[in-house]
């Protein structure tokens, strides 16, 4: 495959994906950007001290989770000796720590802790993936790459479309993604398209005459924001819990009593 074959992967393997397990094996394939080629690569050859033992996966990460998901969590791309090192995206590294408790709090992971791919780890009625599948150097993709990649992220929402009620987009690098692979999976989005801030909730009507989707805006589970305290744990699950509901996965919160009138 030449260097210009390989740019346009994404492009003309990713339409023609009939499932998720299908579009999933595709992914973890590509070779389309080759300084995140590179970078996945070598990381997995000199690895970090502490998993010198491992067999790093250091190849595309595909999503995450049922085919039949009505949430969407959309994150940046794999860290370097996490989902690049276990193959399963958020696993075994802080961030990933940190957005598994939650859902499993709110009630959409049988466990709190992700480690490794067969470690047990199942999730209800949610899907996470990200508009970047390779780990980039100092965790910034670029423009191009994130653009070069987007027709995974546009197949995955279409095949996701007749279950998908709600997704949770985490931080702006997420949200500039999302936002137009949403409207190519078959969601409008307004013009101009609406800006990043964590709390932001918006609703995409469909094209189709289908559901509509809630997104919701959430800080990233980075340790620079959980570190700081800038995302906790508590507005973490706020946001998820909201979605869930959104997506008809939690019921809605019960309305307080009203006390009986006195006397009488």
């Amino acid at each position: 495959m030449t260097t210009t074959d390989s740019a346009s992967e994404p492009a003309r393997r990713a339409p023609g994906a009939r499932t998720l397990a299908e579009l999933d094996e595709r992914v973890s394939r590509c070779r389309a950007c080759p300084r995140l080629v590179a970078w996945r690569e070598e990381v997995g050859r000199t690895k970090r001290a502490a998993f010198a033992d491992w067999d790093y996966w250091a190849r595309p990460v595909p999503g995450f989770g049922p085919p039949d998901a009505a949430l969407a969590v959309v994150g940046l791309a794999p860290a370097a000796h996490g989902g690049n090192r276990t193959g399963r995206m958020f696993t075994g590294d802080r961030s990933g720590d940190f957005l598994f408790a939650a859902l499993h709090t709110v009630g959409l992971a049988n466990q709190p802790t992700a480690t490794h791919r067969d470690d047990g780890l199942a999730l209800r009625g949610v899907r996470i993936t990200a508009p970047v599948h390779c780990a980039p150097p100092a965790n910034r993709p670029t423009p191009g790459e994130r653009d070069t990649c987007r027709p995974w992220l546009e197949r995955e929402l279409r095949l996701l479309r007749p279950t998908l009620r709600a997704v949770v987009v985490l931080g702006a690098f997420g949200w500039q993604a999302a936002l137009p692979a949403l409207n190519a999976a078959g969601w409008a989005v307004p013009r101009p398209r609406p800006a990043f801030g964590h709390g932001v909730r918006i609703t995409l009507e469909a094209t189709d005459g289908g559901a509509p989707l809630r997104v919701f805006g959430c800080y990233h589970v980075s340790q620079r924001n959980t570190f700081t305290g800038r995302l906790t744990p508590a507005v973490l699950h706020d946001v998820l819990g909201a979605a869930a509901e959104a997506a008809g996965l939690l019921p809605p919160p019960a309305a307080p009593l009203t006390p009986a009138p006195e006397g009488g």
